[in-house]
């Protein structure tokens, strides 16, 4: 029992440790691989979307151009509805005072 606990004991938790310090290694080293991979994927797509900024900017100028457009037409038509709606308002307005 003795030898046991003092020897084989403390012999068999090294052997553990070292295996397992192995192990971490091992699986430190694969991660790197891996994540330099993904580092390289990374760097294509974000080469390939850079590709399609030139489209996209050209999309959002053209967006932003209708959209300028369409702002001022809606603003031109509010205008007018309301103008007519105030004088309609003010026709009426003299119409009760007669």
């Amino acid at each position: 029992m003795e030898f046991l606990l003092n020897i084989l004991l403390p012999v068999i938790l090294y052997l553990v440790v070292i295996i397992l310090c192995i192990v971490l290694i091992v699986l430190c080293i694969r991660s790197l691989k891996i994540l330099d991979k993904v580092d390289r994927i990374v760097d294509n797509i974000d080469e390939k979307v850079q590709v399609f900024d030139g489209a996209f900017s050209i999309f959002r100028k053209a967006a932003e151009g209708i959209a300028s457009i369409s702002d001022s037409f809606v603003f031109a038509a509010t205008s007018a509805i309301s103008k007519l709606i105030k004088k309609i308002k003010t026709d009426k307005e003299e119409d009760d005072y007669e």
